[in-house]
């Protein structure tokens, strides 16, 4: 018989939610790109879907942080992983200041204009967006270099989410029954 699986804690979802944010935030540069390259009307939707891609992968970057430190402080530590978990932990707090001010800075670009009531201008639709994007290199090195820190804590030094017996499979049984 078919069950949904139990529901994970807090400390071990972020193997499942870190995903999210790398995903969202790297795939955000190609909408910005695709936009300002078009002419201005056409290029429009693909600057509110890099805003909607932004905005969640900022978010969801929050979520991975808090899901992460809840996580950091069931492992083990010690040796050369403690420095790699530092880094790890620095990273992930940068990226996400870094990720907050792109994200204010791609609404300002989009919005400001607007607001004022200014017709779309070159500057606005193709100038700003693709200086956007030289910033937004920036965070894009960190989000990938967070991610390999990541990744090194699992397959270098074995580091993974500790699941609780009350989320363990209830097919099952524990504790010798």
């Amino acid at each position: 018989m078919l069950h949904f699986p139990p529901m994970p804690t807090w400390d071990s979802l972020h193997p499942l939610i870190i995903h999210f944010p790398i995903v969202l935030l790297l795939l955000t540069p190609l909408f910005v790109l695709i936009s300002a390259v078009l002419r201005a009307p056409w290029g429009r939707p693909y600057m509110i879907s890099a805003i909607i891609l932004l905005v969640l992968g900022t978010g969801s970057l929050f979520i991975a942080t808090s899901t992460g430190e809840a996580a950091a402080e069931l492992a083990e530590r010690g040796g050369a992983m403690d420095a790699v978990l530092q880094s790890h932990e620095s990273l992930a707090s940068a990226s996400r200041m870094v990720f907050s001010g792109l994200t204010l800075l791609l609404l300002a670009i989009y919005v400001l204009p607007r607001f004022f009531g200014r017709e779309e201008t070159r500057l606005a639709a193709r100038y700003l967006p693709l200086a956007f994007l030289v910033l937004y290199s920036v965070g894009a090195v960190l989000i990938v270099n967070t991610a390999h820190a990541g990744g090194r804590l699992v397959h270098e030094f074995g580091v993974h989410a500790l699941i609780s017996e009350s989320s363990s499979d209830p097919n099952v049984p524990s504790n010798g029954e």
